[in-house]
């Protein structure tokens, strides 16, 4: 009986905590950050104040919740598309194509790119990004450049300047531009980067 008590209030406490960061993706993407408050961050979760409290140190730190649940939300789509077993060059084309389309959910480049930065700050973001699309990247190159796919290149640099090409496209298809020419692009900077085939002795 005590473990069903517990097992209820662990379920209670993590529905709690989810409609939180539910009620704070869509209030911090429809009204932006500076203008959410608390109260319609309680009333559009339908709990208290204190229940907020319990879960979060104050309204910054239930935003970088949301930033941190978006973030493994665009890692599993990434993950998801580069499957095992495709060629290393396949996945990379595959996740990078899966990021961007992830990143069409209305309102998650506004958040993850803009605004995320501008509340959290970048080493903050940065570490968040490390642990979900910044990480699906690196393995992926890692695992490019171990089967001698791509060249042996600096794995962080490398990735930090395809992670930034990979926003700046997200940002531009969010403004309207044409994600088959940005996913061509990105492509083609994968393809330049592959090991040279060596002749056939």
């Amino acid at each position: 009986m005590q473990w069903a008590t517990r097992r209820s209030n662990k379920d209670r406490s993590e529905a709690t905590r989810a409609a939180l960061i539910a009620a704070g993706r869509k209030l911090f993407v429809s009204r932006g950050y500076a203008e959410t408050g608390t109260p319609e961050l309680v009333a559009e979760a339908g709990v208290t104040r204190g229940a907020l409290y319990h879960h979060f140190a104050d309204k910054r730190a239930l935003f970088r919740a949301v930033v941190e649940a978006e973030s493994a939300a665009v890692a599993h789509e990434i993950e998801s598309a580069a499957r095992p077993g495709l060629a290393p060059l396949k996945a990379l084309s595959k996740g990078g194509a899966a990021f961007l389309e992830a990143m069409q959910v209305p309102g998650r480049t506004q958040l993850l790119l803009i605004d995320a930065a501008a509340v959290l700050g970048r080493e903050e973001l940065d570490a968040i990004d490390a642990r979900h699309g910044g990480r699906t990247l690196r393995e992926g190159l890692a695992a490019a450049m171990q089967a001698g796919a791509l060249r042996e290149l600096p794995l962080a640099p490398t990735s930090q300047l395809l992670g930034a090409a990979y926003d700046r496209a997200a940002l531009a298809i969010a403004g309207g531009a044409d994600s088959g020419e940005w996913r061509k692009l990105i492509d083609t900077v994968l393809a330049g980067l592959a090991a040279p085939v060596l002749p056939q002795q």
